[in-house]
């Protein structure tokens, strides 16, 4: 099932369950015909009755019980909390969007408020809007051009119709570069699992380190951090500030003290102590592009000497509102540190969300984790369906 079917039931439900609904008021309206034609009647209403009252004393007794009941209460009543916390997360998605959304919506509106007829005109007006609303160039450009033969395919005509292909064409761009799967965070199976963090100064790399620690450090892991970012005035200190708030230890060394000698202390100290995991603070800039480049090199140089399969992961992080330049600092990135996954922050008071769709289709590369917010708990999991949802709700 791809991801576009995933989402269909939330993004269009109102028009799938309507029909649904009409349908299955004819199926009832054909059985209720046939039963009146026969002897049966009063027996099948009197049956009906019992049974409705039966199902409404279920639904009144506390889930303790409905779960001992016969009519099977004990597959159905564990279901509830797990669907409140994914209402939750949703909510956190479209709250942590609202603002992308808008944008991309109000950009939409607009365009189809002056549409006339599906022609060539029509495609180049809509990629220019695709690329305003930081899809990339390549990415429109490949978007309009599936969505030319789609168009016709499906004769789509209305507004409506071309609204649902558009965001139907661009969840499977997203879909058919990566898997689910790789979007969650990897753990190392035996010994301290690192996590490398790099990225320019801004993008939220100290904060992103201090609330994931503070997650992990809630879940009952040990979690150690190193403050290899020795260049910034200041970044040092912040990580240690968000060691004493989450109650997780900090090495550090001296003031413009080498990076890659903090990260060897912090390394040994994880694989000594036992720790579950080791987060990497870096440097995001030096006096140059090549010397933060090969800084980054020797730091991962060092990880492997104590820990040969680490890191498990080296996250890119990036701030979401800076749109376009995000997918350019990915490929400058990547080019030195073989990058597994991205951090999108700071998406919730940014228009850009969806640089997300360019990122994925131009680079292969996953969204590990993004910020749609500034409380801890708003650093969440990347989750596609829930971000589809988010930026396109209310679209169509």
């Amino acid at each position: 099932m791809g991801l576009f079917d995933k989402i269909k039931k939330t993004l269009f439900g109102s028009e799938d369950e309507d029909k649904a609904k009409n349908e299955a008021a004819d199926q009832a309206s054909e059985k209720n015909d046939d039963a009146a034609q026969t002897e049966t009647e009063p027996a099948e209403t009197e049956a009906a009755e019992p049974e409705s009252a039966e199902t409404a004393e279920v639904e009144s007794k506390p889930a303790e019980e409905a779960e001992t009941s016969e009519n099977g209460g004990t597959e159905t009543a564990p279901a509830e909390p797990v669907n409140e916390a994914a209402e939750t997360q949703t909510e956190l998605y479209e709250k942590g969007l609202e603002k992308t959304n808008q944008g991309f919506g109000a950009r939409l509106n607009a365009f189809f408020a002056k549409f006339r007829t599906v022609d060539e005109d029509f495609f180049d007006d809509l990629e220019e809007l695709l690329i305003e609303s930081d899809v990339g160039y390549e990415t429109a450009e490949q978007l309009t051009d599936a969505l030319r033969d789609e168009a016709k395919l499906q004769n789509a005509k209305s507004r409506d119709e071309l609204k649902k292909v558009i965001v139907e064409k661009l969840v499977d761009i997203y879909d058919q570069n990566g898997s689910s799967e790789n979007e969650q965070l990897r753990t190392s199976a035996q010994g301290p699992t690192v996590y490398l963090f790099v990225g320019v100064n801004g993008a939220g790399k100290t904060t992103t380190i201090g609330k994931l620690a503070q997650r992990y450090q809630k879940q009952g892991k040990k979690v150690l951090l190193a403050a290899a970012d020795t260049f910034r005035a200041g970044a040092v200190e912040q990580l240690k500030e968000w060691g004493r708030r989450t109650n997780v230890p900090v090495v550090a060394g001296a003031d413009q003290a080498d990076p890659a000698s903090v990260v060897y202390d912090a390394v040994q100290k994880a694989k000594d102590e036992d720790y579950d995991y080791l987060l990497v603070d870096t440097a995001g800039r030096l006096q140059n592009k090549v010397n933060l480049m090969n800084e980054l090199e020797k730091i991962e140089r060092t990880i492997k000497k104590l820990l040969p399969d680490q890191p498990t992961e080296t996250l890119l992080v990036l701030d979401g509102s800076t749109g376009q330049n995000a997918l350019m600092q990915a490929k400058d990135f990547d080019k030195t540190t073989k990058l597994t996954g991205l951090v999108l922050t700071k998406l919730d008071g940014s228009s850009k969300g969806g640089v997300v769709l360019a990122i994925r289709n131009e680079m292969k590369l996953p969204v590990k984790l993004v910020g749609l917010g500034e409380k801890a708990e708003d650093l969440a999991d990347f989750n596609a369906a829930d971000y589809a949802i988010g930026l396109f709700h209310g679209l169509v």
